[in-house]
């Protein structure tokens, strides 16, 4: 999707306000095209400045909130993916409500004056869990993922025909803000099947999804991601200042042609466990997305806020061939132009700055109300629930088996072995995904990471003993070969020097309603596994972010809503409460701790906690 370069290089600023940037929904039977170079509305040239935002990475009650600082930046379009495995949890039953109301997330983009980009997968990747492929597609790795295939085209087209029913009826030419339907996402980096990529359009069409489509890929591979006869963006980052331009040449000199689009303008990046806080320069920002408004090009931030992975929704990248696991932090801050608290930072200013001076003046708006950030004085989590409390029912098999062989798509699951006979040496696990506890008898045994290899420790113990190995996913793969291959728990036999354990119960561990558990005051001197509750008091509407130092590893819920995971291994120290989620008065604080805290004492700040880059 790219303009020919010397005519692209002879643009100038100037010209760039003529280009219609409307701030107003269109009106019934608008149509919208692409011709030539050219984005067309109603016949107009319509240059797209777009930034991508993820409904359920925001509290439905922040939704207008955060579209609204989006049209105050001067933007004329929201950049949507949806994901497919939030809204069929389990095959054939499908979840629009609440949080999941697509339709009302792209009706009020409409009634904040923003056109809506559609991307709707199946694949979106976005760091979250699969990419957005259901879990339960992939029982045991034999179904190919993004593939020409049956088993999976089929529950893809289903996909795709209950989402047109939500959305097609909000396509601009039926007077809704839907501007263009993406197909796939970045394929190139994946494949080049021609035959699947039609058959998408295909199913896309047949969904209800008559307007204009596109595909998006990193100029690299954008041969083997695209579409013949379908215009094609192309996505990159602003790691130098030159990016833009090296981008948008390659493109060029591999003959494409058409709008000149970046379809994800990379303003920040993602974290991993282990890693310190990821962060891109401003200056970097404002010069590549110079270089594009002085060619009048087109452009969708990524991420314009990227909010929480809340509960399980985080997703991993995988090296196969490595098998190098990395999973992504529930925060999904993205050194964005709106923090994950929603509040506009740094880069939001210097972008909007860079904006005016060559958009009109009425395509900016005033900035909503700030949400108040609440200080919590420190607080003692005093109640402890085992475990235990939260196991579902037992399955039995003679080996192992994995979250999804037990219908699970996430979480955690508890293998129970009782020895027949004594065993001493070396207990081996097939393969661990993704961290697992042992215990022995209920006494410590082994942590075994995935991340660092682990497969084994020595075991000394006679017969009648139990062994439970406890494992928590981190995040199916939603990037590269992976997909569709990253099954959770225990992969495969285990042995002790050579000699199989056979016959395996296992429990999954239910997270999705801690307020079954009941609780005692602390004893002291707990270890291991166990959820622990308090409660704080704020006296006015606000968020905070809840200070997870001294404590291990898990989850947290306040007043029964799942924040997603902390781990004290960085660069995540906290976890955002939104103001919406919390309650004028007494707020219940429930958290799951693996290895145990140091203190059962929380308190709540204005500021995300980071581990960070040493500076110079």
């Amino acid at each position: 999707m790219t303009v020919d370069r010397r005519t692209a290089m002879s643009i100038s600023a100037a010209g760039l306000a003529s280009l219609a940037v409307p701030g107003l929904a269109a009106p019934a039977g608008s149509r919208f095209v692409v011709k030539g170079n050219a984005f067309l509305l109603d016949g107009k040239p319509l240059q797209i400045l777009a930034g991508e935002m993820h409904y359920p990475r925001i509290p439905r009650a922040l939704w207008r909130d955060r579209l609204r600082k989006m049209r105050a930046l001067g933007l004329n379009t929201l950049s949507a993916y949806m994901f497919w495995n939030i809204h069929e949890q389990t095959p054939g039953v499908f979840d629009f409500s609440d949080n999941l109301d697509v339709a009302a997330w792209v009706r009020m983009a409409q009634e904040e004056g923003l056109h809506v980009l559609l991307r709707p997968g199946p694949y979106v990747c976005a760091e979250w869990d699969g990419g957005g492929l259901p879990a339960w597609l992939f029982p045991d790795g034999s179904t190919p993922a993004r593939a020409f295939d049956p088993r999976f085209m089929k529950p893809t087209a289903r996909w795709l025909k209950r989402l047109g029913e939500e959305l097609a009826p909000l396509q601009i030419d039926r007077g809704g803000p839907i501007i263009m339907t993406q197909i796939e996402n970045e394929y190139g980096a994946f494949g080049s099947d021609q035959r699947y990529l039609r058959a998408l359009v295909d199913a896309t069409r047949a969904a209800g999804f008559g307007g204009q489509l596109y595909t998006v890929d990193g100029a690299s591979v954008m041969e083997k991601g695209s579409i013949p006869g379908i215009p094609s963006g192309i996505n990159f980052g602003t790691f130098t200042p030159g990016e833009a331009e090296k981008a948008f040449k390659e493109r060029a000199d591999k003959g494409f042609t058409g709008p000149a689009f970046c379809s994800e303008f990379w303003a920040g990046w993602f974290d991993h466990w282990h890693e310190t806080h990821a962060t891109t320069s401003t200056e970097n920002v404002v010069a590549n997305l110079k270089w594009m408004l002085d060619r009048k090009m087109s452009v969708s931030f990524y991420m314009f806020h990227g909010g929480t992975s809340f509960g399980t929704w985080a997703g991993a990248n995988l090296d196969v061939e490595k098998n190098f696991f990395e999973p992504d932090i529930s925060s999904y801050d993205y050194d964005a132009l709106l923090d994950e608290a929603g509040r506009p930072t740094a880069k939001y200013a210097a972008v909007r700055k860079l904006l005016a001076d060559y958009l009109p003046a009425d395509s900016f708006r005033e900035l909503p109300a700030p949400e108040k950030a609440l200080t919590v004085a420190p607080f003692a989590l005093g109640e402890v629930a085992p475990l235990g409390q939260l196991l579902g029912a037992a399955q039995v098999a003679d080996d192992p088996q994995t979250l999804e062989g037990c219908g699970r798509a996430a979480g955690m699951l508890l293998y129970r072995h009782r020895l027949a006979q004594a065993a001493k040496g070396q207990l081996s696990l097939t393969e661990v995904r993704d961290l697992a506890l042992v215990t022995v008898d209920g006494k410590p045994a082994a942590t075994l990471d995935r991340r660092r290899g682990d497969k084994s420790f020595m075991i000394d113990a006679p017969a009648g003993a139990m062994i439970e190995v406890l494992v928590e996913a981190m995040g199916h793969a939603n990037y590269g070969m992976g997909l569709g291959k990253d099954q959770k728990g225990l992969i495969g036999p285990i042995t002790v020097d050579g000699a199989p354990l056979k016959g395996w119960e296992h429990r999954p561990v239910l997270l999705e309603d801690v307020s079954k558990l009941q609780f005692a005051a602390q004893r002291g001197g707990e270890t291991g596994p166990a959820f622990y509750r308090g409660s704080f008091t704020v006296t006015e509407a606000g968020f905070t972010f809840l200070d997870l130092r001294g404590w291990g590893k898990g989850y947290v819920w306040v007043n029964g809503r799942n924040l997603g995971r902390y781990w004290s291994a960085g660069p995540q120290r906290g976890v955002f409460v939104p103001a919406p989620w919390l309650k004028v008065g007494a707020n219940e604080v429930v958290v799951l701790d693996l290895f145990g805290p140091t203190e059962t004492v929380l308190s709540g700040r204005g500021e995300m906690i980071w581990d960070r880059a040493a500076t110079a």
